[in-house]
């Protein structure tokens, strides 16, 4: 049984448990991006 007070060291690919893709990025910058047209837009408008 473990007891709690050891220390575990785990490397950092299990640690993540899984791939972490590069597209993440782009979604991020390109959403990002696309809510500052919307809001330039509805800010242009007046609306």
């Amino acid at each position: 049984m473990d007891d709690g007070n050891e220390e575990v060291h785990v490397n950092t690919d299990r640690a993540r448990g899984g791939a972490t893709p590069h597209m993440t990025r782009y979604i991020l910058a390109i959403s990002l991006a696309l809510i500052i047209v919307i809001f330039a837009v509805i800010v242009w408008s007046g609306t």
